[in-house]
């Protein structure tokens, strides 16, 4: 469901495997101008206080994009989810919908750090209430829905276009917006962003694009498992404002993004074993952040977190690096006990707000 860097990106893969990844986002963040290209020895067309092509630039940008400097904000995603059957049109299943409190600074060596802790949930498609249980059309049962929970998850960002290692040993990483960013004469891949600039709007992409070993394995919830491989991504399309954006006066910018992902079947679908495991989620949800107080977050959801997480709208004031909820497979297999009962595995000590794997806890 969300973006995740690893905390230090000279790391082997050994290291970046052991250590606490990054972070994540629920957050999903434009005369015609030319889109900026990536390679820093390319001029940028565009022109303004803040410089293009130049990385530094470009992470203090990102920063005050995607979160807020000096103090946290608040922003929230919304919008629904599809299931293509391969040969088949689109079906909506179900509302997607989550919260995100961010903050962000840059360090003595102009790195950007960002922390966050996000939520997700699924809502009806008429009501918009949040769902416990999920009647699954294809299988005929009725599920209990896994809410996502990511507490304070905190990432490093350098010079360098960021890299995901995620899955296991063996499994390839994914370089950040692959097919915008181009490397320079040295193999180097500097953080400069393809911004688009269209009057005062300034327009950026963010992907990514997964594949690797499904932590939720076939032997051990086999009714959850789509399969030993996932090839989840995420797909970002931020618009700000330039004047906002360039004024180091502002802590913050208003930004609004169209988000959209695509998947496997979420593990609580319990798509597993069925003819159904080899079809495709897609998603297309608003992501805004930079009202004030809780005015991003829809009132529903609002009221939810209030309820059953409220911790999940602020931060703590340390950068702890210590999470190991490093992404929804994964949290699932730490927090939901396997189907198979010989198989091992020890439980997570995370306490599940609600949802699905919140009783075990209680």
């Amino acid at each position: 469901m969300n973006s995740k860097f690893i905390s230090d990106l000279s790391m082997n893969r050994r290291t970046a495997l052991k250590s606490t990844l990054a972070w994540t986002t629920a957050m999903g963040m434009g005369a015609a101008g030319l889109p900026l290209a990536a390679n820093a020895a390319t001029p940028s067309p565009i022109r303004g206080k803040l410089d293009y092509n130049d990385p530094q630039d470009n992470l203090y940008a990102f920063g005050k994009l995607w979160s807020s400097y000096e103090e946290p904000c608040l922003g929230a995603f919304h919008g629904l989810m599809y299931l293509r059957i391969p040969g088949k049109r689109m079906i909506p299943l179900f509302g997607y919908t989550g919260t995100g409190a961010l903050f962000a600074k840059l360090d003595e060596n102009g790195d950007l750090w960002i922390k966050s802790r996000e939520t997700g949930y699924f809502t009806d498609l008429e009501t918009g209430d949040i769902l416990e249980t999920w009647d699954n059309p294809f299988t005929g049962k009725t599920v209990e829905v896994y809410h996502f929970y990511n507490d304070v998850l905190v990432g490093k960002i350098g010079k360098e276009i960021p890299k995901f290692f995620m899955g296991e040993l063996g499994d390839s990483p994914t370089l950040m917006n692959e097919g915008t960013v181009f490397p320079d004469e040295n193999g180097n891949y500097p953080f400069v962003l393809p911004f688009q600039q269209y009057g005062d709007d300034l327009m950026l992409a963010w992907d990514y694009t997964h594949d690797y070993t499904n932590p939720v394995k076939p032997a051990g919830w086999p009714q959850s498992s789509t399969g030993a491989k996932i090839t989840p991504s995420e797909h970002f399309t931020f618009q700000v404002n330039k004047t906002e954006l360039e004024d180091r006066d502002l802590n913050t910018v208003r930004m609004t993004a169209g988000f959209s992902r695509i998947s496997e079947c979420w593990p609580f679908m319990e798509m597993g074993g069925t003819e159904y495991a080899g079809a495709t989620l897609f998603g297309r949800m608003h992501s805004h952040k930079g009202l004030r107080g809780y005015g991003d977050i829809p009132p529903k959801v609002l009221a939810y977190v209030e309820k059953h997480a409220p911790d999940y709208l602020a931060l703590p004031n340390n950068w702890d690096m210590s999470t190991k909820r490093i992404d929804t497979w994964k949290a699932y297999a730490q927090d939901i006990p396997p189907e198979n009962k010989d198989y091992e595995w020890s439980p997570s000590d995370f306490i599940l707000p609600s949802g699905k794997g919140s009783k075990r806890n209680s």
